[in-house]
């Protein structure tokens, strides 16, 4: 696949003093085989990669994503301690899958909540874009996959409920467009906010792995690519320490 390598990326950061300010940073890379050629940085650890799948590439994974949801359907999770139900439809793939409910609140387990089947083995394709964009060498365990119909949203938080942070959180998004928020590593951080659209990747790292983040809206129509529309988002994510780590 046509894809940003590891190499390609050179994991430059941003270093600016205000930590609770991201500022978009575009920089040049030189292209080859096929890379993007530029790549807008975040402070802090957070990467925006604008239009790193092709439109092959997304069709490729749209394939894919649909072959784990036959296996493991899209439920709709809950919130801890009120129950009440979330706007996104959600699934995963991978030996942990992320889950939430009433019950159990926020936690990674090895089965579908509700067909209580173990989840659908990582793609291959998956784990590629795992290890062409987070820089580490250990295998991906958990691939959430959420679905934003048009009025769907997702309020600030954080992706904390891993026993590691060492490594970072991958967003690929699918589909209609949203706009995306993100803060720092406190709720009351100053947020910015930009647009991400299908083929865009998102990378989680360094001080931005505990960033505050969250989807404002959806842009209906914006693409092509799911024929009924709406947006897929795969957070893929490392969960447990890897072995030998601390």
């Amino acid at each position: 696949m046509p894809m940003a390598t590891a190499a390609d990326l050179e994991y430059r950061y941003c270093g600016m003093q205000n930590r609770g300010v991201l500022t978009l940073q575009p920089t040049t890379l030189s292209g080859r085989d096929g890379a993007i050629d530029d790549m807008s940085l975040l402070t802090n650890g957070a990467r925006w990669i604008p239009g790193f799948l092709t439109r092959a590439d997304q069709e490729e994974l749209v394939r894919v994503v649909r072959a784990v949801v036959a296996q493991a359907p899209l439920y709709t999770p809950a919130m801890p301690k009120t129950g009440k139900e979330m706007s996104v439809r959600m699934t995963n793939c991978g030996i942990l899958g992320w889950v939430t409910d009433k019950a159990g609140g926020y936690r990674y387990q090895a089965t579908h909540p509700v067909t209580g089947d173990i989840w659908p083995a990582m793609p291959e394709l998956i784990s590629e874009l795992w290890h062409r964009l987070s820089g580490v060498d250990f295998e991906p365990e958990a691939c959430l996959v959420n679905f934003y119909s048009e009025g769907a949203r997702m309020s600030l938080h954080q992706d904390r409920d891993e026993e590691t942070f060492d490594a970072p959180v991958i967003s690929i998004s699918l589909g209609d467009s949203c706009r995306f928020r993100i803060g720092g590593t406190s709720r009351s951080d100053k947020t910015t906010s930009f647009r991400l659209n299908s083929g865009d990747a998102l990378v989680l790292g360094g001080d931005a792995r505990l960033a505050f983040h969250g989807v404002e809206r959806i842009y209906p129509g914006t693409s092509t690519l799911l024929k009924s529309g709406g947006r897929i988002n795969l957070t893929i994510r490392r969960v447990t320490v890897p072995d030998g780590g601390a």
